[in-house]
C-alpha cells in the first residue's frame, strides 16, 4: 500500500464535514433537473421498483376484469375482441414491464451497497436504461387505453401474429414497445455483470462475493444471452409486417415455427431471469432471520450456475405439441427435469440454514413461507409438463396457466413482498408500523392458492386458455367462480399490503442503523443511504465477507469508515469516484472516476423513442433520419477529463496511488463494450440459427422462383465483404501490438470493403427479401453487416471527437479493437454463409 493510501485512511474526519464534502459532488440537482438528469443508482433502482409496481397494480386490474368475464359461462362483460387485448396485456405487464424491471431495480439499489461501492459502474447507463422502459411502457399503455392493444397473446406467435391475421398496428405497438424495452434490459445487464465483476470493495475476492451478488451475475448473464433471440424475432417480424420480407411465411419460404424457437429462447430462460434474483434476496433475508450464514454456499454457487447452463436447454418444452422428432422430445424433457436438481440444492440449503438456526418469525418470514410452499407445488406441476405424454394432455389447457402462476407468484412474488419489507427500513429509513402486515399476507396467500389451485383441476377437465366464454361446459363454472373468488381476495391483501407500506413511509418512526441486525454491507451506512452510500470505502484488511461478518463487528466497520477509516475519502477532487477491482482477487486495480447528472440519457432515450414512434406510424423514411439522430447523440456520450469543458474539473493521473479510470488500458469501458458483444453475438448466432432451421426445415425452403447460377458479380461483392472482414481482424490485431497509423488504414480499408461488399451483395442479389425467404434472411445478413460498419464508422467518429475535446483514454482504443475484431470476424462468417446459400 502506498505511503498516500496509508495516509489518507490515517486520519479520521468529522462524519458531517465528510458529507458534506460528498453531498456536495453526489447529491441531484434541484427542481425539475434533479429529476431528468439524476444518475445515481439508489434513485434509478427506486425509479425502476417504483415504476414496475405502478405496473404491476395495472397488470392486476386486468387480471380482475378477465376473472369477472370468467365467473361465468356466457358473461358478456367484455367482448372476444378487448378480452383478447386484456390477457394479451396482462400478461405483457406482468412479464416485462413488472418483472423484470422490477429485478433490475433492486440489483441496481442493492448491488454498489453490498459490494462496498460508490456506484454502479455506468450510472448514465442506468438512467437511459430506466428511460427506455419508461417511454416503451408509455407505448404499451397508450396504446391499450386507444383500444389498440396487442391481442395476439403475450408471446405474439405467428401467423396470429401477421399483417393478413393482425392487420392493424396491434402486433407492431407489441413488437417495437416491448424492444424498446429490451434495451433498458440489456442496459441492466451489461451494468449488472461489468459492476460485479470490477466494481466492489478492495479484498472482495469472488470467493466472499455475497450470494445476492452472485445470483445477479448469474441473472445478467442469461439476460445477455437470452434477450438477442426475442429482439431478433421481433426486428424479423416487424420487417416482415412492415416491408413483407418472408421469414415466417410458409407460402414463401418461412415457417411460423421460427418465431417459436426464437420467442421460447428468451420465453424459458427468463423465468429463471425472473427467479434467480428472488432467490438472492430470499438467500439475504434467510441468513438474516435464522441469525447464521446460509449452508453449502459453494454448492450453492454451483446450482446457480447450472441452472444458468441448463435454462438454455428447456425452450422446446413448450413446443412438446407441434412435431417435434422423438429423439429431441426424450432431451428436452430430460432436460427439463434435470434442471429441477439444481433447484432442489438450493431449496435444501434453505431449508437446512433455517433448521440449523434460531429463526425470528418477523412479517418477511411469513412471505418467505408463502415462497416455499408455493413455489414447491409450481415445480412439481412443471415436472409433470415435463413428461411428454402429460405435457400433450395439459398443453394450452388452464393447467398450464396455473403452473405459470404458480412459479411466478411463488417464485417471484411472495419473494420481492418479503424483499420490500424487508428493505423498506433501507428504502425509507422508517419503521414498519404493525397491525396490518399479517392480514395482507393471509389475504394474499389464501387468494393465490383459492384462484390457482383449483385452476389445475379446471385444466385436467380440458379447459382451453384464453376463451371468454364457455357456455356448453357447466362442469367449469363452479371452479371458475371459486378462482375469481380467490382473485379478489388475493387483490384485497395486496391492497392491504400496499396500505402497510404506505403507512410506514408517512407515519413510521425513524430507524436506527441495521434494524434487522444483518451482516451484509447494505446495512453498514446510515437510512436511507446518501447518494454516495459511503464516505470511505472498505480496505483489504477489513472483513467484507457476509459468512464472516457479525451484527456487531458489521456496526464497527460502519463506523470506522463513516470517519473516514477507509480508501477514497470524500470526494476531494470534486468527482464521483469509487474502485475497479481485479474480478477475481479483488485486488485493487484503478480509481473509476464516473459521470454525474446529465441530461444525455434522457436526450438519447427520447431520441430511440422517435425511432421508434416512426416505425409505429409507417414513416419508415422518417425512422431511417432518426438513426442517425441517435447515432450523433450516442457519440456525445464522449466526456471530457480536462478543464476543457468546464462542466469537469481536471482528473489526475493518478488517485491514491492508483491509475485514474481515463488512463487505464482495461478500463469500465473496455469491460462494458466486450460483455455488449456478448449479446451482440447471441443476435447474431440467432440470426445463424433463423437461417440454418429454414434450411433444415422450413417446408418451402427449396420451392423458390427458377433462377440461374449466380454470377461472378454477387460472389465477387462477397469476396470482398469477407476479405474487409479479414482486415478488420488483423487490425484488431494490430492494435494490441501497439501498431498506430498502419492499424488505423487497415481499419479503415477493412469497414468499407465490409460496407461495400455486403451494400454491393445486395444489390446484385438476384431475388427479392418479398418472393422468398432465403432472400429475405440474405438481406438480414446483408444489413447486420452494414449496420456493423455503420457502428464502426460512428465510432471512429466520436473517437476522433474525443481526441478534439481532450479526452485521453487509452481505453478508446481497445474498445475499437474490440468491434473490429467482433465485425471481421461476422463478416467472414456472414460472407461465407452468403456465399454457401447462393451456391
Amino acid at each position: 500500500m502506498t505511503t498516500e493510501r496509508t495516509q489518507a485512511q490515517a486520519q479520521p474526519r468529522d462524519p458531517a464535514a465528510l458529507h458534506a464534502e460528498l453531498d456536495a459532488v453526489w447529491r441531484a440537482w434541484p427542481g425539475w433537473r434533479g429529476f431528468v438528469g439524476e444518475v445515481n443508482h439508489g434513485a434509478i433502482g427506486l425509479r425502476f421498483m417504483v415504476t414496475a409496481i405502478i405496473y404491476f397494480v395495472i397488470g392486476g386490474v386486468l387480471a380482475m376484469l378477465i376473472r369477472v368475464q370468467l365467473a361465468s359461462p356466457r358473461a358478456a362483460f367484455v367482448g372476444p375482441d378487448i378480452y383478447n387485448q386484456l390477457f394479451t396485456m396482462h400478461g405483457t405487464i406482468m412479464m416485462f414491464l413488472f418483472a423484470i424491471p422490477m429485478l433490475e431495480g433492486l440489483a441496481l439499489y442493492l448491488l454498489p451497497k453490498v459490494m462496498g461501492a460508490r456506484d454502479m459502474a455506468y450510472p448514465r447507463l442506468s438512467a437511459l436504461g430506466w428511460w427506455c422502459y419508461a417511454l416503451g411502457g408509455l407505448i404499451l399503455l397508450v396504446a391499450m387505453f386507444a383500444g389498440v392493444a396487442p391481442d395476439s397473446g403475450w408471446f405474439m406467435y405467428t401467423p396470429l401474429s401477421d399483417k393478413v391475421h393482425t392487420p392493424g398496428i396491434n402486433a407492431d405497438v407489441w413488437l417495437l414497445g416491448v424492444t424498446f424495452v429490451e434495451i433498458s434490459a440489456i442496459c441492466a445487464a451489461v451494468e449488472i455483470t461489468v459492476s460485479i465483476l470490477k466494481v466492489r470493495a478492495e479484498g472482495m475476492a469472488l470467493v466472499k462475493l455475497p450470494l445476492f451478488a452472485w445470483y445477479m451475475l448469474g441473472t445478467a448473464a442469461m439476460m445477455l444471452i437470452g434477450f438477442p433471440p426475442l429482439i431478433l424475432g421481433s426486428i424479423l417480424l416487424e420487417v416482415q409486417r412492415a416491408f413483407d420480407w418472408a421469414f415466417f411465411d410458409p407460402a414463401r419460404g418461412g415457417d411460423p415455427i421460427l418465431w417459436q424457437h426464437l420467442f421460447w429462447l428468451f420465453g424459458h430462460p427468463e423465468v429463471y431471469i425472473i427467479f434467480l434474483p428472488a432467490a438472492g434476496a430470499l438467500s439475504a433475508m434467510i441468513a438474516t432471520f435464522a441469525r447464521q450464514p446460509i449452508i453449502g454456499h459453494a454448492m450453492i454457487v454451483a446450482a446457480i450456475w447450472a441452472m444458468v447452463f441448463l435454462s438454455f436447454g428447456l425452450w422446446v418444452h413448450h413446443m412438446f405439441t407441434i412435431g417435434i422428432p422423438h429423439l429431441a422430445l426424450a432431451f428436452f424433457s430430460a432436460a427439463s427435469m434435470l434442471v429441477a436438481v439444481p433447484t432442489s440444492v438450493q431449496i435444501f440449503a434453505w431449508i437446512g440454514t433455517l433448521w440449523s438456526g434460531r429463526p425470528r418469525w418477523s412479517l418477511p418470514m411469513l412471505y418467505i413461507a408463502g415462497f416455499f410452499l408455493t413455489f414447491v407445488l409450481g415445480g412439481l406441476t412443471g415436472v409433470m409438463l415435463a413428461a411428454v405424454p402429460f405435457n400433450w394432455q395439459a398443453h394450452d389447457t388452464a393447467f398450464v396457466t396455473a403452473h405459470l402462476h404458480y412459479v411466478l407468484i411463488g417464485g417471484f412474488v411472495f419473494p420481492m413482498l418479503a424483499a420490500i419489507t424487508y428493505w423498506m427500513p433501507h428504502f425509507t429509513g422508517r419503521r414498519p408500523v404493525r397491525g396490518l402486515g399479517k392480514a395482507a399476507f393471509w389475504l394474499i396467500f389464501i387468494g393465490v392458492h383459492g384462484t390457482f389451485l383449483v385452476m389445475h383441476l379446471t385444466g385436467l377437465l380440458g379447459m382451453p386458455r384464453r376463451v371468454s366464454i364457455y357456455p356448453d361446459n357447466p362442469e367449469w363454472e363452479l371452479l371458475n367462480l371459486i378462482s375469481s373468488i380467490g382473485g379478489f381476495v388475493m387483490t384485497g391483501g395486496f391492497a392491504l399490503f400496499a396500505v402497510e407500506m404506505g403507512l410506514q413511509l408517512f407515519m413510521g418512526r425513524r430507524t436506527r442503523r441495521n434494524p434487522w441486525r444483518a451482516t451484509s454491507l447494505d446495512w453498514a451506512m446510515r437510512l436511507p443511504p446518501p447518494s454516495y452510500n459511503l464516505a470511505s470505502l472498505p480496505r483489504a484488511d477489513m472483513d467484507t465477507d457476509e459468512r464472516t461478518l457479525t451484527p456487531s463487528r458489521l456496526d464497527a466497520m460502519a463506523t470506522a469508515l463513516a470517519k473516514g477509516d477507509g480508501m477514497l475519502v470524500g470526494a476531494p477532487r470534486g468527482v464521483r469516484e469509487t474502485l475497479i477491482v481485479d474480478a477475481v482477487s479483488g485486488k485493487a486495480e484503478a480509481v473509476a472516476v464516473l459521470s454525474s447528472n446529465t441530461m444525455r440519457p434522457v436526450m438519447t432515450a427520447l431520441t430511440i423513442g422517435l425511432f421508434f414512434m416512426s416505425m409505429l406510424a409507417g414513416l419508415y423514411w422518417v425512422a431511417a433520419a432518426t438513426v442517425v439522430l441517435v447515432a450523433a447523440v450516442c457519440a456525445s456520450w464522449i466526456r471530457p477529463v480536462s478543464p476543457a469543458d468546464s462542466q469537469y474539473p481536471a482528473v489526475p493521473r493518478q488517485v491514491e496511488g492508483l491509475p485514474a479510470s481515463p488512463y487505464y488500458s482495461h478500463g469500465l469501458g473496455w469491460w462494458g463494450s466486450a460483455v455488449l458483444l456478448v449479446a451482440n453475438s447471441s443476435l447474431f448466432a440467432s440470426l445463424l440459427f433463423a437461417v440454418a432451421f429454414l434450411a433444415v426445415v422450413a417446408p418451402g425452403w427449396e420451392d423458390m422462383p427458377q433462377r440461374g447460377a449466380p454470377g461472378a458479380g454477387p460472389l465477387a461483392a462477397l469476396l470482398v465483404t469477407g476479405i474487409g472482414g479479414a482486415q478488420l481482424l488483423w487490425a484488431a490485431i494490430s492494435a494490441q501490438r501497439g501498431a498506430g497509423a498502419a492499424h488505423r488504414a487497415l481499419a479503415g480499408a477493412g469497414i468499407l470493403a465490409v460496407a461495400g461488399g455486403a451494400i454491393a451483395s445486395g444489390a446484385m442479389m438476384d431475388g427479392s427479401p418479398v418472393a422468398h425467404a432465403r432472400y429475405a434472411v440474405q438481406g438480414a445478413i446483408l444489413a447486420y453487416l452494414i449496420a456493423h460498419a455503420l457502428i464502426l464508422v460512428t465510432m471512429h467518429l466520436a473517437a476522433a471527437r474525443g481526441h478534439r475535446i481532450g479526452v485521453q483514454r487509452v481505453t478508446t482504443q481497445g474498445v475499437l479493437a474490440q468491434w473490429h475484431g467482433y465485425t471481421g470476424i461476422t463478416a467472414m462468417i456472414g460472407a461465407l454463409a452468403l456465399g454457401v446459400a447462393w451456391l
